[in-house]
């Protein structure tokens, strides 16, 4: 695989589709904070701040994950690069996974009044938590583009947002300002079934055939679980399966699945694009 690859949009709402069922109305009945850091400090008080609240609703807002409890505060989370949330116990009578035994990566492990375990297991602790007053907002959070599957993301938005934009197409669509969650894989995978090379200046791509395949890439991945490179897994374990699926993503030298052209790579910005050549010209 083509290094470390941080969870994108569909990786993180199948992570907030499984823990909905389990969070969402039910109590942190104990919170166990075993370091006082990931990639940046905890916040104070955690353990104390969380106990006792109810998770009111579990939102996704671009990458990170916000579960809005009673307390008034909203529980920030940040998968990293390696960062894994686990379901254990009781789950609405679905299915049942014995509590596992603690794991040396355990950073965060959350106990649910229903008796379902959340565990936040990172190994590089490049994730994050944080806590902030739910009727503000967090910097994490600020100036954020519109969400790829909701309405404001549209033809009439997009194309203005990239008529004065001097960069590649594909740095563009990776910029959170002008669209938030979209990563490195899906943006090659939209790229390519939109015919659209990667260096192709963004103020001179129509965005009339991006805003679809956007949407449609993104539906798909989250159908099939996400991707699972490198640590990524949904939250009862499983893999996600859309990796199957890429047409360009990783596959240099590969044939494309049009034309047979070899897949080649280009390197923009530190990271890999992957496209075809013959299919995607301009």
């Amino acid at each position: 695989m083509s290094g470390v690859t941080m969870p994108e949009l569909p990786e993180v709402e199948t992570v907030r589709r499984g823990l909905h069922p389990v969070m969402a109305g039910h109590t942190i009945v104990q919170a166990d904070i075993n370091r006082p850091d990931l990639r940046f400090p905890l916040p104070a008080n955690m353990k104390h701040r969380l106990e006792g609240a109810t998770v009111l609703n579990l939102r996704r807002r671009s990458k990170y994950l916000l579960a809005d409890l009673s307390t008034g505060e909203t529980l920030l989370i940040h998968l990293g690069m390696s960062g894994r949330i686990l379901i254990s116990g009781q789950s609405l009578g679905t299915f049942y996974h014995d509590h596992p035994a603690p794991q040396k990566h355990d950073h965060v492990v959350l106990h649910m009044s229903n008796g379902a375990r959340i565990t936040f297991n990172d190994a590089r602790r490049f994730g994050a938590m944080d806590l902030f007053a739910t009727s503000a907002s967090h910097s994490l959070l600020t100036d954020l583009g519109p969400e790829p599957l909701g309405n404001d993301f549209n033809e009439t938005y997009l194309t203005a947002a990239l008529a004065s934009r001097k960069t590649p197409i594909k740095s563009a669509l990776l910029d959170q300002h002008v669209v938030a969650g979209l990563g490195n894989i899906y943006v090659c995978e939209v790229l390519f079934r939109a015919r659209i090379h990667p260096a192709r200046l963004a103020a001179a791509t129509p965005a009339a055939p991006l805003v679809p395949l956007i949407r449609e890439v993104l539906l798909e991945a989250i159908a099939a679980g996400g991707s699972s490179l490198k640590d990524y897994r949904q939250t009862d374990g499983e893999l996600g399966y859309f990796q199957h699926r890429f047409q360009v993503y990783d596959r240099k030298g590969q044939p494309c699945p049009v034309c047979a052209t070899p897949i080649e790579r280009l390197v923009q910005s530190g990271r890999s694009s992957f496209y075809c050549p013959n299919c995607q010209r301009s």
